[in-house]
């Protein structure tokens, strides 16, 4: 009996390991002709799944090796690429062609980097919000069983454990969203027209003192408004000395 549970384990096992291994995650940018302005609400097809492009025209889709990918905008779709022939998985950008005729009305709001933020984690909300697999006990069972006190250990997890490319392009993902976020965040707060403000400087020389004086996302957190004008005349006054 025990040797058949055994079985029936490993059996379930080297399936999960096999599926896992003919899946992949294919993520990159959707923009229009000239390559410059991402397409929002572009529908990305494969044969087993669907997901829409946010507000910057990323996107993130878990396909199999042998699917194909397409994308579709107000009703139009372009051709089908075969997944197995993508070089570069984790940056498969497209254009697509707009005409003004195709485009619906649409209603123009600020950027508002909160909103916009709460959004993207929304979203995203699987790659944030990942942690690497371990031992944990199964929601699904009960500690006290019907013979006494019964531990019982989430299966999916152990399988998880071992499902390494899968773990890989998550931590990857995760990594990079939160890379982005972060770089967003500093350009949000540490933006030339501020720095002009303060600093008076133009052309050039802004652009060396923005490179020179832009704080990391720690050091950033750390700083109210006050405190970051504070910071900015610091590396100012340093700025001029070393020139």
């Amino acid at each position: 009996m025990k040797r058949r549970i055994s079985y029936i384990i490993l059996f379930i096992f080297f399936t999960s390991i096999l599926g896992v291994a003919q899946s992949i995650v294919v993520s990159g940018n959707v923009y229009d002709i000239s390559g410059r302005r991402p397409l929002e609400s572009v529908v990305v097809h494969t044969n087993s799944n669907q997901a829409i492009t946010d507000s910057l025209g990323r996107y993130i889709i878990t396909v199999k090796s042998k699917d194909s990918i397409w994308f579709s905008l107000f009703g139009k779709n372009t051709q089908k690429y075969n997944i197995d022939t993508i070089e570069d998985p984790h940056n498969f950008n497209i254009m697509i062609h707009v005409t003004g005729v195709d485009l619906p009305e649409v209603r123009v709001r600020n950027s508002y980097y909160k909103l916009d933020s709460i959004q993207n984690r929304t979203d995203y909300a699987k790659y944030f919000n990942y942690q690497p697999p371990g031992l944990k006990l199964s929601n699904t069972q009960n500690l006290f069983g019907p013979s006494g006190l019964t531990i019982g250990l989430d299966l999916d997890e152990i399988i998880n454990m071992f499902r390494f490319k899968r773990n890989r392009n998550l931590q990857f993902l995760q990594k990079r969203l939160l890379s982005q976020e972060q770089d967003k965040y500093v350009n949000y707060r540490f933006t030339k027209r501020y720095v002009q403000k303060l600093t008076h400087l133009e052309g050039d020389s802004l652009n060396q003192f923005m490179d020179y004086c832009k704080p990391s996302y720690d050091v950033l957190g750390l700083l109210n408004d006050i405190e970051l004008g504070y910071y900015i005349q610091q590396k100012y006054a340093a700025f001029k000395a070393s020139r």
